[in-house]
């Protein structure tokens, strides 16, 4: 008897040592089921099975939540790039395809109206929509050649105008730009044809240019010679025939200074004949 009263002892300790770890393992599952972590860059919302989306926002740390009833949204708060490409129309009728690069991120304080109303892709709902309108608003202000020569003005517009747009959803825009911007093949031929009749109105200008400055060198010259030849009927008519007999005596002597220093001349005495010893 006492042996079989040890042995159930001894089960009935061993029974309540397995319901402890039992029981402990459960409350550290318990546990974990309440806590949830937001990382940094992140803010998270509860859903209230009972009451819907409370209103609190918690950012980054370790947050307790009622297990099975309250369930963690959690957002990404950082920035994030967008590209929204958009195709319209400019004052002039003319077809224009741009891209617009936007930094965003959500109002953190309006997290749960975001979840609510829109949804955790509010980015995919919300963006190309406004960016769209906002965009086929203001480029239909500018003709198509402004668009290339105004570009900074249109970029505010577009930034000012979307901005206030997107605020009104809960978003953030951090940075806007313009990073595409062509025209339609109508309005490539017409700035191709107009570059070329510019090329040739520079041909032209330059040949009249230079048909002009010609046409003064040729009158100056000619009035040179004339201003020459007046003073050189003046010199004749002082000197009478001395200058031509001084300009004989000149042109003489230089063709004689260079008939000197050449090899193949032979100088013969004037009024005098010369023998020549010819074979008989």
């Amino acid at each position: 008897n006492t042996t079989k009263l040890i042995h159930l002892l001894r089960l009935a300790m061993s029974f309540k040592a397995q319901m402890g770890l039992g029981l402990a393992a459960i409350g550290v599952g318990a546990i974990s089921q309440t806590l949830y972590n937001v990382d940094p860059g992140e803010a998270a919302i509860i859903f209230d099975k009972l009451q819907g989306v409370k209103s609190t926002v918690y950012g980054e740390g370790t947050h307790m939540r009622i297990p099975i009833i309250q369930e963690p949204v959690i957002f990404d708060i950082k920035s994030r790039p967008r590209s929204v490409p958009v195709t319209t129309g400019s004052k002039d009728l003319q077809t224009v395809n741009l891209t617009l690069r936007i930094l965003f991120h959500p109002d953190p304080t309006l997290l749960p109206s975001i979840y609510t109303n829109i949804g955790m892709d509010y980015d995919e709902r919300i963006l190309p929509s406004i960016v769209d309108e906002v965009l086929k608003s203001v480029v239909a202000k500018y003709d198509a050649s402004e668009l290339i020569t105004q570009r900074d003005a249109v970029s505010n517009n577009v930034a000012d105008d979307l901005t206030r747009r997107a605020e009104t959803f809960g978003i953030y825009l951090d940075d806007i730009s313009i990073t595409h911007l062509t025209f339609g093949q109508d309005f490539a031929r017409a700035v191709e044809s107009k570059q070329v009749a510019q090329q040739e109105a520079e041909r032209s200008r330059y040949y009249v240019e230079k048909a002009e400055f010609e046409k003064q060198a040729a009158i100056t010259s000619a009035e040179g010679d004339a201003e020459a030849a007046k003073m050189l009927s003046g010199a004749f008519d002082k000197v009478g025939d001395s200058l031509i007999e001084l300009r004989k005596m000149e042109a003489a002597e230089e063709i004689a200074s260079h008939l000197a220093t050449s090899r193949n001349v032979v100088y013969l005495p004037k009024d005098k004949g010369m023998l020549l010893n010819l074979p008989a």
